[in-house]
């Protein structure tokens, strides 16, 4: 038997969850490298849209969390990325010269910069996440709604608790 098969029919023993406790090295090898693959093809076509304007995956996260709070400070996008400050300021360098990010100066408090996309960058964020949204979408639709809380139950379960947290804060309906 198959270890795909030899998981499902685990699964679907003993009802489900508790089964999965047993999962043997070469099951758990399998769905480590299926991450992988799957990750390469989540990011393969953002990759080409970067490619072509010399742009990485860390600009690409930047413009994503920038989108989803507008008027994030930098510092916030720090924490939520887990980069370096350098680092974060060579890809907001960029993105600002090139004209798809802009900083603005805080009200409260004059030292804070607020960043927001411009209407190129909003543009570009649309290309992005259009790519990735379709092949989520086509996974999703072929997994069925079942596996896509499952899915999500995994995703989740493998975050530290502050990633949890930083994950929680960026949903637009903040839900847990």
């Amino acid at each position: 038997m198959s270890d795909d098969r030899a998981m499902a029919a685990q699964m679907g023993a003993a009802g489900g969850g508790e089964s999965l406790l047993f999962l043997t090295d070469e099951q758990l090898r399998k769905g480590i490298e299926a991450m992988f693959f799957a990750y390469r093809g989540f990011t393969a076509d953002p990759d080409r849209i970067l490619a072509e304007l010399e742009y990485g995956r860390a600009h690409h996260r930047a413009i994503h969390f920038i989108n989803r709070q507008p008027g994030l400070t930098v510092s916030t996008l720090l924490t939520v990325l887990g980069v370096t400050k350098q680092s974060l300021n060579r890809v907001l360098r960029t993105l600002i010269e090139d004209g798809l990010v802009e900083s603005r100066v805080g009200r409260r408090d004059k030292r804070e910069r607020h960043l927001h996309l411009t209407e190129r960058g909003a543009d570009l964020e649309r290309r992005l996440s259009e790519a990735q949204r379709g092949r989520m979408r086509a996974a999703y639709r072929t997994a069925g709604p079942q596996a896509v809380a499952g899915f999500r139950q995994v995703l989740e379960a493998m975050m530290d608790p502050e990633l949890m947290r930083q994950f929680n804060s960026t949903r637009a309906d903040g839900a847990p």
